[in-house]
């Protein structure tokens, strides 16, 4: 069974545009977001696209997770590019987060 979300290679990013692409963008990001903190303690969800669980810890397995981080998907857009600060985004409400390990300020921007 292929992988639900994959890395997008160069040229398939340099063609991607926000309107046609944004469901594909975000699920590049989360793919490189699970390859750069592999784990299983943290939720990052951008509905309706993906959710993917990160950070060493704890590996959670049923229920909803005791740390979840959701927000839509041009807030993770602009977080994974670096064009908007995590702290920016949580002090604005763009970005809810709950629980132990939330914090992924360590690990943005991705690209």
């Amino acid at each position: 069974m292929p992988p639900r979300l994959r890395v997008l290679t160069a040229d398939e990013l340099a063609t991607a545009t926000a309107a046609d692409d944004l469901r594909a963008l975000t699920k590049h990001f989360m793919a490189v977001l699970e390859q750069r903190a592999p784990g299983h303690s943290v939720e990052v969800r951008v509905p309706p696209y993906a959710a993917v669980q990160v950070i060493p810890g704890v590996r959670h397995t049923r229920g909803t997770p005791p740390a979840v981080v959701e927000m839509d998907a041009v807030t993770w857009i602009a977080l994974a590019t670096g064009e908007l600060a995590w702290v920016d985004a949580v002090r604005s409400g763009a970005v809810r987060a709950s629980g132990e390990r939330t914090d992924l300020s360590a690990h943005l921007p991705l690209g």
